[in-house]
């Protein structure tokens, strides 16, 4: 996964592979599959990492702001955690991949629509609690919500520092709902 996440699926050949996993390349075909497979399953990987870390925080927090917060702040843990593979591996390798790939468009299309149903869904019981105007398009801004993933996603893989990227989010959660916002309660 990391060897993905840091070099992108077309820029990792099989001898990287084989290097990393110890495998020689039958034991490898055999383990695991083809190059595509082997990238499609450190993709679910990271997936399923960012649904553990982030998910608990998106649904937690007394107000639609602390939660998001809570959740970028997650997010922005998880693409530091690495400092030779920052940003991260499914919106700073996969689009890239999506046009000569069906498979990993799919895969990237797929994500992109959970997380978007997923970001919906904790807006809309923000909004059916009374934390936003009645006619607020949960919708719409869960795509904005999620459009901000993917730009602290990138600026992290062009070197920003944490510290700004949670500046950036804190920032970006308060344009968004007109408000100040304090930082995010960080959980370990």
């Amino acid at each position: 996964m990391r060897l993905f996440w840091s070099n992108g699926f077309s820029a990792t050949s099989l001898d990287d592979l084989v290097s990393v996993t110890g495998l020689n390349r039958p034991s490898l075909y055999n383990a695991f599959g083809n190059k595509l497979s082997i990238y499609r399953r450190a993709f679910a990987r990271f997936a399923e990492k960012m649904r553990s870390d982030a998910g608990a925080a998106l649904m937690g927090g007394d107000s639609i702001q602390d939660a998001l917060l809570a959740f970028y702040s997650q997010i922005i843990r998880v693409y530091m955690e690495d400092p030779e593979a920052p940003g991260c591996l499914v919106f700073c390798t996969a689009p890239a991949e999506a046009s000569r790939h069906p498979e990993i468009r799919s895969d990237l299309s797929g994500l992109i629509q959970g997380l978007d149903g997923f970001l919906e869904a904790r807006i809309e019981s923000a909004r059916k609690a009374g934390q936003l105007p009645e006619g607020t398009s949960s919708r719409a801004l869960a795509s904005i919500a999620q459009g901000l993933l993917h730009s602290l996603a990138v600026r992290a893989r062009a070197g920003d520092t944490e510290a700004h990227l949670r500046k950036f989010a804190r920032d970006s959660v308060a344009a968004i709902f007109g408000n100040k916002v304090g930082p995010a309660k960080v959980t370990s």
